[in-house]
């Protein structure tokens, strides 16, 4: 009944949010908010239009609470970090309220967002809001830029950092922020008015000024050695437990509040096609011992009084886990974990006990498209018969499974795609997994398929010029198949099957076209279940 409860409260909030986004702002969303103005869009005009418009409810909301923390804390520097592209128009306008009131502040953007969309940015209006744009980790770039903020180093020596240069030197009155940096003259009038010039009537005239990328190209400071994670200041008994299903395992990332912890940086796999593989965040992969990760979890649990944690790895190595794991025993530490990892043959049952006895609830892991031929690909390393075992062995333990699918990779067909439904809801009639997401298969610039098209048979289309976001690319898949339409009746399909509902009908009975029978055998799962017993 409580779960209920909380359930219909998170459903009163979606209808609050409909009522601002009908009354307020069309594009409010709670986690993709205006999300269209920087999703992969190679030019600037959609979101400086926007923020040149007159401020909505929203708007001024945040505008006020910007300006309150400005005032408690008065600094001098304020970074910015953005992960998601529904986080972009909000940090613009955090800065561009910065900017009005305290142009002498020094405005920093950078984040997961910045680190795949903005590597290839040209636009100096960026600038009028943020003065610098910093790439991958933010450690060595922060100490770099805090360094020169103080005269200690020059901008030549700043790490994996986009600054402005001026078409003219800044006159003394228009320099701002500390000894050593000189603010963008784009900022000096800004304290007149509520928008920089580049922003007023949505159009750009930045004359002969150009975006620069500088980086000394020093190295990042080790996974072991960057410090725990802290929330000091931050209201955490204040921050809402959302449930937006009752599914016990997709519940999990928004009931309640997890710690955030990184079992080690970057991927130790770093080979499947469709991800970015050539970026820093997956290719550079290290490690800390786990007395090192035990002493950051004593430590979170001293600060924030809470004792459960959300691994946010890539995939978090089988290795490492069990490490942890004898750690957190050794110690008789009792906590509750759940992480992201790659279904493993390593995950053995005997280590999924040893998981669960550690703490651990729940886990998840991609199996993408339920495919062998479209797994091998993918250079997944795992089989759809191997998933199941590793699932089973998790779900024997205690543990909950999620699996991230997928849906539209390159040279998918329907048949394919009946096929890869057919799997899904054997695995949940077999109680391997408790709970799924099929995603849309996006071509990325930094993963395999978007940097060697010609490798997985497809054609990528024409990109405009890019002065902005750059990350999804269009391409031409010969199959020809209408993936969207398909994804209606595979998403319609996943949420009975996280319910129990349905479990026993025909896959085709939820499509609305007609589609080929499975070619999967209705007892595959069942067979490599019986098949692949190990200790």
């Amino acid at each position: 009944m409580q779960d209920r409860a909380r359930h219909f409260a998170t459903l009163y909030l979606n209808d609050l949010a409909d009522v601002l986004r009908e009354a307020v702002d069309g594009r409010f969303e709670f986690v993709r908010y205006a999300e269209s103005l920087a999703l992969s869009q190679p030019t600037f005009e959609p979101l400086a239009e926007a923020l040149a418009a007159p401020p909505t409810l929203v708007d001024a909301t945040l505008r006020d609470l910007t300006l309150a923390a400005v005032s408690r804390h008065a600094p001098r520097v304020v970074l910015v970090s953005v992960p998601f592209p529904g986080s972009v128009y909000g940090a613009f306008r955090i800065a561009q309220t910065i900017k009005a009131a305290h142009p002498e502040v020094v405005t920093v953007l950078g984040g997961g967002y910045v680190n795949t969309e903005l590597r290839e940015l040209a636009e100096p209006r960026v600038f009028d809001y943020f003065d610098f744009v910093t790439l991958d980790d933010g450690e060595r770039p922060i100490l770099a830029l805090l360094e020169h903020l103080k005269g200690e180093r020059p901008r030549e020596r700043l790490v994996r950092a986009f600054v402005r240069e001026l078409a003219q030197a800044p006159s003394p009155l228009e320099k701002g922020g500390m000894r050593g940096i000189s603010t963008p003259s784009a900022t000096a009038g800004a304290a007149k008015s509520p928008l920089p010039p580049f922003a007023k009537g949505g159009t750009a005239d930045p004359g002969s000024d150009r975006v620069r990328y500088i980086d000394a190209n020093e190295p990042d400071i080790p996974f072991a050695e960057i410090g725990t994670p802290t929330w000091d200041g931050l209201p955490l008994d204040r921050y809402l437990a959302i449930l937006d299903m009752l599914n016990p395992m997709h519940r999990l990332w928004s009931d309640a509040r997890w710690n955030k912890l990184t079992v080690a940086h970057g991927c130790y796999w770093k080979k499947c096609s469709f991800c970015d593989v050539s970026l820093d965040y997956i290719a550079r992969y290290e490690a800390a011992s786990a007395e090192i990760l035990a002493d950051r979890i004593d430590a979170i649990i001293a600060e924030t009084g809470q004792t459960g944690f959300h691994f946010v790895d890539e995939a978090a190595p089988p290795k490492a886990l069990k490490a942890l794991a004898d750690e957190l025993q050794r110690r008789n530490r009792a906590i509750s974990w759940w992480g992201n990892i790659r279904f493993e043959k390593s995950f053995t049952p005997v280590l999924c006990r040893q998981l669960a006895e550690s703490g651990c609830i729940a886990v998840s892991g991609g199996l993408e498209v339920a495919s062998d031929r479209l797994l091998k690909l993918m250079q997944k390393g795992v089989s759809v018969e191997q998933v199941a075992r590793v699932t089973h062995a998790f779900s024997e333990a205690g543990i909950l499974v999620h699996a991230y699918l997928m849906y539209g990779f390159p040279t998918q067909t329907v048949q394919d795609t009946v096929d890869a439904l057919e799997y899904v809801r054997q695995l949940f009639e077999a109680g391997c997994i408790q709970s799924g997401f099929f995603h849309r298969f996006a071509c990325t610039v930094h993963s395999p398929v978007g940097l060697h098209p010609e490798q997985f048979g497809v054609h990528l289309q024409p990109a405009p010029e890019i002065r902005f976001a750059k990350n999804d690319v269009q391409f031409i898949d010969p199959t020809g198949v209408d993936h969207d339409a398909l994804g209606v009746a595979l998403n319609k399909a996943l949420y009975n099957y996280m319910h129990g509902i349905g479990l026993e009908k025909d896959v085709r009975r939820w499509f609305d076209v007609h589609v080929p029978k499975p070619r999967v055998a209705r007892n595959f799962i069942a067979r490599a279940l019986a098949g692949g017993h190990h200790a």
